[in-house]
């Protein structure tokens, strides 16, 4: 009887922690899109990575809770802090003169994405990407999750990091722009 007592408790904590982490992930999510400042928005964006890599410990994921916290919270973040820190303070007011092209073209991402939320889960309720697929021993291993990124997914792996060195260059640029206008 005490095991089955100390099971429960065991079950409350994790969920607590779960309903913890699941409303700062959406909370530090919200405050990622509506602090006008960037900085607090890279730093709450820190927090929303933190709190999922808590989500991916709770699914006991640690390599990739640990992957999660190293390479976003602390290499990706802190280069968004650099740009923005080089960059400067935009002077301009975002919304002069309507939306623009990449506003547009950014609603009409986010709506795509939305659709293929919705047929992908469309499809899992009718039972369509039901997969039988055993899980093995090597599942979640640094060396699985290395043969994934560098075998099965190499090109998605080298056009990401591709996609990442030009916002770098990006952000030099736009800040040598800032610089001499200034």
């Amino acid at each position: 009887m005490s095991t089955l007592v100390a099971a429960s408790a065991g079950n409350v904590l994790v969920w607590i922690v779960w309903v913890v982490a699941v409303f700062s992930c959406l909370g530090s999510g919200i405050a990622v899109i509506t602090f006008s400042n960037p900085f607090y928005s890279a730093l709450a964006l820190i927090g929303n990575l933190g709190s999922l890599a808590v989500m991916y410990l709770l699914l006991s994921a640690e390599f990739v809770a640990a992957a999660q916290v190293l390479v976003y919270a602390g290499a990706v973040v802190v280069m968004f802090l650099f740009v923005i820190a080089y960059v400067g303070p935009r002077r301009e007011t975002p919304w002069s003169g309507g939306p623009s092209w990449q506003t547009v073209g950014a609603v009409g991402a986010a709506g795509a994405l939305l659709v293929e939320i919705v047929v992908a889960v469309g499809m899992q309720a009718n039972g369509s990407l039901h997969s039988d697929g055993r899980v093995g021993a090597a599942f979640g291993t640094p060396a699985w999750v290395g043969r994934v990124f560098l075998i099965d997914h190499l090109l998605a792996f080298e056009i990401t990091s591709v996609v990442l060195l030009i916002a770098a260059v990006g952000g030099v640029i736009l800040g040598s722009h800032t610089r001499r206008t200034a």
